[in-house]
């Protein structure tokens, strides 16, 4: 049987959907992805398909394949990491993995805010020209993300403790998150593994900060709201259409006060936009992308 292979590739896993083609799931599984690269290409293509095809089933091949790739962050790359899967023998069509948002939210044009290990916007012009905005890695930016916030949290209460502050409970949860003694050993904590693996575990303690009063913890929440409300703002300066705001990420997904604040924040800046939580996993937009490419293939 010839399925519909859709690949959600983010920081820290690759989810990978197999549908037949009446929709039913033959394969939903999940793998590290801590390794992958998004360049050089071809290397890229190798280690998409090294992870697929032993997920196929017996007897079963791929019809076509729908990839959103952390790290593909202009039509440019998509295009050649489409083209190198193709020169493997695979239709393909990759997206970044913001765009598979929209289209698991089963919505033809909008735009995708994803807040989990990092951050981005992405929308489309009315001409299908793909924006991007943020998504610049948690030293530059990815405001909104695990590790940002994680970032932007301890910087707030190392420096209540420099200005001998009382402690508003924000530093209290990040030293029981590392199990440190005092603020000069938190710093050492953050500092000795500056990773996303070390700094974004820690971002619910932020949270539960926040939600017992904290307000430093609380600021944090606020700015990283602020941070994504405005990437919606300079793609839709640029052009990006669509009524619906589809987020998705661990942090924004599994944080309510997260999303109460970025709904807020649109709802104050863009009053003609929806906030939308994504319902669905995004790979299912992946296998909407491969089902797509498919009825191209057959239609040539």
């Amino acid at each position: 049987m010839k399925l519909h292979v859709g690949a959600d590739i983010g920081g820290t896993k690759l989810a990978i959907r197999m549908t037949a083609p009446d929709g039913t799931v033959r394969v939903d599984t999940q793998v590290p992805s801590t390794d992958w690269e998004a360049a050089p290409v071809q290397e890229a293509a190798r280690w998409l398909l090294s992870r697929i095809r032993p997920a196929l089933p017996e007897g079963d091949e791929i019809a076509a394949l729908g990839v959103g790739a952390q790290g593909c962050d202009t039509q440019e790359h998509c295009a050649h990491l489409t083209a190198a899967l193709e020169a493997l023998g695979v239709p393909a069509t990759v997206v970044n993995d913001g765009s598979l948002l929209v289209p698991a939210a089963g919505l033809a044009d909008g735009i995708g805010v994803i807040a989990g290990t990092g951050s981005i916007a992405v929308g489309a012009t009315a001409d299908g020209t793909v924006l991007f905005a943020g998504g610049w890695g948690w030293v530059l930016g990815d405001e909104g993300s695990a590790p940002a916030i994680v970032r932007e949290a301890t910087k707030a209460a190392l420096t209540a403790y420099d200005e001998r502050r009382p402690d508003d409970g924000l530093l209290a949860e990040l030293l029981a998150h590392y199990c440190a003694a005092d603020a000069p050993a938190l710093a050492r904590a953050v500092n000795d593994a500056p990773n996303p693996g070390t700094w974004g575990p820690a971002a619910p303690a932020v949270f539960r900060a926040a939600t017992a009063g904290s307000a430093s913890a609380l600021t944090v929440v606020d700015d990283a709201a602020t941070h994504l409300a405005a990437l919606v703002g300079r793609l839709r300066a640029r052009g990006a259409v669509g009524e619906t705001v589809v987020a998705a990420g661990s942090v924004v997904l599994g944080q309510p006060l997260l999303a109460n604040r970025l709904r807020a924040r649109l709802g104050t800046n863009h009053p003609d936009l929806t906030l939308r939580l994504l319902d669905v996993p995004p790979v299912a937009g992946a296998v909407a992308l491969a089902r797509a490419r498919h009825g191209a293939v057959t239609r040539a």
